[in-house]
């Protein structure tokens, strides 16, 4: 009987890891459709559904796409409009952060149809103020990021569903690199699972700041991304569980470079292996796992084009050369895709 029962475990346990494995075929094409166009530059943006997606952009200006049908708004902060690279929403709210001195959050009411008011929860004024990003875990806890204003990254958290959010000590966060800080190129700075956060640093240093327990501890660990250059570093980070993750970026001023400019953990971020090194795509500024595909099929889309990849980055087929900035996906063939004047929902087939 302990013979039989030890073979039914292995056996199930056989089972059950292949089920992770994603059995789908390959993409081998992606449409892609034109949403909104606009004089603006679009670098954060965060679906509802495969119909509605939220924006934020230059300009002050923030809307909801529902079925092509715009819902805008122009945000000023006194006389001056604000430029807003970082969007979240959470069940009842979606939440922008502008970029550059003065850094201002504000908490935009949604009642699923309209937004229903504005409100701004957060502001910051100095000379180096530059926020990047921000992601919620929940309806309740978020967490956003920015270059260093001190010795160590800007970390916003939040524990009451956005009204009210916290600057971290750098007593608590691990100290930068002289030249280490951030990419405003997609909102992707940041990427949140379960109780984890994981920050992508560039510049001088190219790093990823863990903290597995909503912000109350951190390490830093190193990647082999390329590093050293004003422009150089990791432009992007996704996880597609607490292990399995993934860095994009490269050289912004030489962005066929493909070497040392992607990279993939599988212990949660304490290490990190380049893959395709010196083949596929070169500079990308954002990059997703596709939903439902075991962690195995990528999508990376920058101002070169759209590059996907079925087998968890080893090898890579360019879907198109029309430039996006970022990436976000709604299910498992469907994203919406924002780039310079322009926003796109993409079907992958």
């Amino acid at each position: 009987m302990r013979t039989i029962g030890l073979f039914f475990i292995a056996l199930l346990l056989t089972f059950c890891t292949s089920e992770t494995k994603s059995t789908k075929p390959a993409f081998e094409e992606v449409v892609i459709e034109r949403i909104y166009t606009d004089s603006v530059s679009i670098r954060a943006l965060d679906p509802v559904d495969e119909n509605r997606v939220w924006f934020a952009g230059n300009f002050g200006k923030v809307g909801l796409i529902d079925n092509k049908t715009p819902k805008l708004a122009v945000i000023r902060y006194q006389d001056s409009l604000l430029h807003f690279r970082a969007i979240a929403k959470t069940s009842s709210a979606v939440f922008v952060l502008s970029i550059a001195n003065p850094g201002v959050l504000y908490k935009i009411g949604f009642d699923g149809l309209e937004a229903t008011s504005l409100e701004q929860v957060y502001l910051e004024e100095g000379e180096k103020v530059f926020y990047d990003a921000i992601q919620f875990w929940d309806d309740t806890t978020g967490i956003a990021m920015g270059d260093p204003t001190s010795d160590c990254l800007s970390v916003l958290l939040t524990s009451d569903s956005g009204n009210n959010w916290t600057k971290l000590s750098c007593d608590l966060l691990p100290k930068i690199s002289e030249g280490e800080a951030a990419f405003a190129a997609s909102n992707s700075n940041i990427a949140v699972y379960g109780t984890h956060a994981w920050i992508a640093s560039g510049g001088k240093k190219a790093r990823v700041f863990h903290t597995p327990n909503k912000g109350k501890s951190w390490d830093v660990y190193e990647t082999p991304i390329i590093q050293g250059g004003k422009m150089t570093g990791i432009y992007s980070i996704d996880f597609y569980d607490e292990n399995t993750g993934i860095i994009f970026g490269g050289d912004w001023e030489n962005k066929e470079n493909n070497t040392s400019n992607k990279a993939l953990t599988e212990d949660g971020g304490k290490t990190w292996n380049l893959i395709s090194d010196g083949s596929g795509p070169g500079y990308r500024s954002s990059v997703k796992f596709i939903p439902g595909r075991g962690g195995d099929g990528i999508v990376a889309v920058g101002s070169p084009g759209i590059a996907y990849s079925a087998d968890r980055g080893l090898t890579w087929n360019e879907l198109s050369s029309e430039a996006f900035f970022a990436i976000e996906f709604v299910n498992d063939s469907i994203a919406f895709a924002s780039g310079n004047n322009k926003i796109s929902k993409l079907t992958f087939r």
